[in-house]
This record gives C-alpha cells, sequence and structure tokens, in this order.
C-alpha cells in the first residue's frame, strides 16, 4: 500500500484585513485582532480566546491558569455570554496557541503578555519577524523556483523545436 504525504507546513498564518478600528467596544476590538490573525475564524461561537486574551491585557500581569479560568468565566458571564468552552482543556489549549503565535509567555503555570511588551510591540518585534517575514521569504522562494522551472521548461522546448 502506498503512503500518502502529508503537508505539513512549518508555521503558518491567516490574515485578514477589517474595517477601521473605531468606535469598538474594548471586547470587540479584540475579537477583530483575533480575527484579523487567525486565532478566530468567521463565525465562531466559541470565541473563548477573546476573553483569554482581554483578561491577560486587562490584568496586565502574570495569572496563574486558575486565575484566568476565573476571570475568563466572570468576563462571559458579565456579558451574557455562553460558558461554552471554558473548560480546563480548552483554556489550556487556547493559551498554547497564544503562546505559539508569541503573544503571551508562560512561566510554569503563571501566563503575561510576552516579555511585558504593548500588543503592537508584540506584533511588529514577535509575529512579524518570526512569522509573517520567515512565511514570506519561502512563498517568495517557491514563486522563483517556480519561474525557474517554467523558463527550464520553455528552453527545452524550443531547443527540441529547433532540431527539428
Amino acid at each position: 500500500m502506498k503512503t500518502i504525504s502529508k503537508d505539513t507546513p512549518i508555521a503558518e498564518i491567516t490574515l485578514r484585513k477589517y474595517e477601521k478600528p473605531d468606535n469598538l467596544s474594548e471586547r470587540e476590538l479584540i475579537r477583530k485582532l483575533c480575527l484579523s490573525i487567525g486565532l478566530l475564524q468567521p463565525g465562531d461561537s466559541r470565541d473563548i480566546i477573546v476573553d483569554i486574551l482581554y483578561v491577560l491585557i486587562r490584568e496586565g500581569k502574570e495569572l496563574s491558569f486558575s486565575e484566568i479560568e476565573k476571570f475568563v468565566k466572570e468576563e462571559r458571564e458579565k456579558a451574557n455570554l455562553s460558558l461554552k468552552g471554558t473548560s480546563q482543556p480548552n483554556i489550556r489549549r487556547q493559551l498554547r496557541r497564544l503562546k505559539e503565535m508569541f503573544i503571551i509567555e508562560a512561566k510554569g503555570n503563571k501566563y503575561k503578555l510576552a516579555e511585558g511588551l504593548s500588543l503592537y510591540e508584540i506584533f511588529s518585534e514577535k509575529i512579524k519577524k518570526f512569522y509573517i517575514e520567515p512565511i514570506l521569504e519561502r512563498v517568495e522562494e517557491y514563486f522563483k523556483r517556480v519561474d525557474v522551472k517554467k523558463e527550464e521548461r520553455d528552453n527545452k522546448n524550443f531547443e527540441e523545436f529547433k532540431k527539428n
């Protein structure tokens, strides 16, 4: 039986452009930020990652997992939102996703914004530098390589044409 290889990316990020961030509530701003960088999918009703990031931004200090869980549930109840997605495994998964994108860091069981930076600094110094730029460079390599292959094929076809 043949083995089918899977195309597994080394890194990936989804970028979306939305309207200008004017006249939005703080939660809606964070939601659009999460949508903009692919942490949340359009139409997702399970948007617990928004509340996790909101709590970490609001508190501005290291929080334990249990504090995050408590604050997230309080925020969702205050906003009359469903508590779906507030299970411990799901909160841990969302924290891992935020860590993988360099937005937060963890020390033991404590979490905070990466290196005490502002969100804009995290984007410009971490996400752009370690995610977007290397991905763009690799995509450019693919474009260039496809052009080289096309040129090689065209040259080969031309040489065959000349022989006939």
